[in-house]
């Protein structure tokens, strides 16, 4: 079968292709899609290479690949940057090494640091593998009583304050509040804030695909979280909440407000997505009653000896973290779009 099978890089043309096989793949995730290239390609500008493999004139696997090379965060070629999901889809384990070895070639080619496959299981055990993240997703029930109960009790009371503080909900595509919100929140986190144009452009690519559910108080800003859909899931992906937000218990009621949107919507699972262990967002997602489980981001070493440690668990990024969060959030907004286009 190998002889017949060809690898190739794929051009905007091929987008419908590309999404039809994603589509179909049932190990697939929201940032396998297309749009994910085109999105970051109009902003952050780093270069994507998304492999595909053809039998014939047929589809049987992809990979996409963004380069992201910087002198501050190093040298690498991640599937996929930006995402806590990536990693090769193929029709069999014969494609699968085929499409891995033309991601280790292009690595040696490109001389960089690493290749990072971020998968949901360990796919390559001879790859050094860190140990670092972990996802939570959990399915929901259909209707609000039953995803009410579901909720460990103390968390249960913090969404409980949240109703009790007469919050109002909107889901629309609206950026700028949302964007208010998120950039305020990851300023207070120490981490550059990404250009509004990223989420602008993720819209715009996207809009059948994404919302934004915002709360405020009394019309004043709370919190806001952008939210990507696919096939049965909903991920909400960039949000935080304001200064009120603490004691309004305003992020606690978004993501319950979330949760009552996608049952509304028949959507099945609840992402919440990556965190690192040990971190407050990691206790946070835990308290909601959901398991962790563990993340493989496995590596191909190419220049590099050993895995590097870009993540804020870091000890060396401690001094630009607390200097970060004391930036006045207009220059965080100015500044930040600088550095996080290399932290993908």
């Amino acid at each position: 079968m190998s002889n017949t099978i060809t690898i190739k890089q794929a051009q905007n043309s091929d987008e419908s292709l590309w999404d039809d096989y994603v589509n179909q793949h049932p190990d697939a995730t929201f940032f396998h899609l297309f749009g994910w290239k085109k999105a970051l390609e109009m902003t952050v500008k780093h270069k994507n290479y998304y492999l595909y493999a053809l039998n014939g004139e047929t589809i049987v696997g992809v990979l996409p690949l963004g380069h992201i090379k910087s002198l501050l965060f190093g040298n690498t070629l991640v599937s996929t940057p930006f995402a806590v999901y990536g990693g090769i889809l193929a029709d069999n384990d014969e494609v699968k090494s085929l499409l891995r070895q033309a991601a280790c070639d292009l690595a040696e080619k490109l001389k960089v640091d690493h290749l990072e496959l971020r998968n949901l299981k360990r796919e390559n055990p001879d790859w050094p593998t860190k140990e670092l993240y972990v996802y939570f997703k959990k399915e929901l029930a259909d209707n609000d009583d039953d995803n009410l109960k579901a909720i460990p009790r103390k968390q249960r009371a913090m969404v409980r304050k949240g109703i009790k503080a007469d919050l109002s909900v909107e889901v629309n595509q609206n950026i700028e509040p949302f964007f208010q919100a998120y950039s305020e929140s990851v300023r207070n986190l120490g981490t550059p804030v990404f250009p509004k144009k990223l989420f602008q452009s993720l819209l715009t690519v996207f809009s059948d695909k994404l919302d934004i559910l915002t709360i405020t108080k009394e019309d004043t800003l709370v919190a806001s979280v952008m939210n990507f859909y696919f096939r049965d899931t909903v991920l909400p992906y960039y949000g935080g909440g304001t200064s009120s937000a603490r004691f309004l218990k305003g992020n606690d009621f978004m993501y319950w407000s979330l949760m009552q949107h996608a049952a509304k919507k028949e959507i099945k699972y609840f992402d919440y997505g990556r965190s690192k262990e040990g971190t407050g967002s990691y206790s946070f997602k835990k308290n909601w009653g959901f398991e962790p489980q563990p993340l493989y981001y496995e590596y191909y070493l190419v220049t590099a000896k050993e895995i590097s440690e870009i993540n804020p668990l870091n000890p060396k990024y401690q001094i630009f973290i607390k200097l970060w969060r004391k930036l006045p959030l207009k220059l965080s907004q100015i500044l930040g779009p600088i550095f996080s286009r290399d932290l993908g």
